[in-house]
């Protein structure tokens, strides 16, 4: 397949590791080291589903959440992460308000009310010791929120920290978007220990807003690359040997997924009086193929 050259936009990242436990007041913190680059990316194709099988999926047909695929990881980080290391607002929970089976889909829902001394509810489920996968296309059918301060996420963390903590043993965000940037999603990874960490993303821009309807948000995970899909469409790889400054590439193990919708924090900037609640993160099904 021929590549195509992109010069792909970084967007900040903070991380935090003893933030304080108040939403009100989120501590301003340094951006991470980065740099510019230029990233071979495959011109758009469509998938050939033949050559894949399927492994591991979640439909959300049920009527609850499957607690063979998926744990809850609730509260708000502390007290070793508190904010979640990015001075989110949100305190997630497991309750009906914030995640729910509705119609086939799963909804994550963000909502502004005062729970456990923070001003923001919301939900984040992970795969881990359920759901941990070495290579393959991960794929997620979904429809994103939107509004100043609103930030989903369908990202992957390592099973096991073979290389160290974050973010030396890595980390693959498959899907973000900030809201108030309605049209536009990122792809990127992030790697090298912290506090000298790293990364490296491209984004890719819709019309309509993407909060009007389901698009398709994937990565095909080999080894030594990934590459990102928007629909039928690819916008970024990377490659081993080709990460500026990687120490390692720590890609090549064992990730579990995450789904989540934050509020707030370093990079979307916190709500306003634009920004509407509740918000809700839609996703249809999560699918996991791997090569026949």
């Amino acid at each position: 397949m021929k590549a195509a050259t992109l010069i792909f936009v970084l967007f900040p990242f903070w991380v935090c590791l003893a933030c304080g436990d108040t939403e009100d007041s989120p501590n301003p913190l340094p951006p991470v080291a980065v740099a510019d680059t230029v990233i071979d990316v495959l011109e758009p194709e469509v998938i050939n589903y033949e050559e894949w099988n399927l492994v591991w999926s979640d439909e959300f047909d049920g009527p609850t959440v499957d607690l063979e695929k998926w744990s809850f990881d609730n509260g708000n980080g502390c007290p070793n992460l508190c904010g979640w290391g990015n001075n989110e607002l949100q305190y997630y929970t497991d309750r009906d308000q914030n995640v729910f089976i509705e119609d086939g889909q799963l909804v994550i829902r963000a909502a502004r009310e005062r729970y456990e001394g923070f001003s923001y509810t919301s939900a984040k489920l992970i795969s881990k010791d359920k759901g941990d996968f070495r290579f393959g296309r991960i794929e997620a059918r979904a429809k994103l929120p939107e509004g100043q301060g609103i930030w989903p996420a369908i990202w992957m963390l390592p099973t096991d920290e073979v290389y160290g903590s974050w973010a030396a043993s890595g980390e693959i965000d498959i899907m973000e978007m900030v809201g108030h940037e309605p049209n536009t999603i990122h792809g990127t990874v992030h790697y090298n220990q912290w506090p000298n960490n790293r990364y490296q993303g491209g984004d890719y821009s819709a019309i309509p807003d993407l909060s009007e309807e389901f698009h398709t948000y994937a990565i095909t995970w080999e080894k030594d690359s990934i590459y990102w899909w928007f629909d039928d469409t690819n916008y970024f790889s990377i490659h081993e040997g080709k990460l500026p400054q990687a120490e390692q590439y720590p890609f090549n193990e064992q990730f579990y997924l995450i789904l989540n919708l934050a509020v707030g924090g370093n990079w979307p900037g916190s709500p306003d009086g634009t920004t509407k609640f509740p918000q809700q993160l839609a996703i249809d099904y999560i699918r996991v193929y791997q090569r026949k």
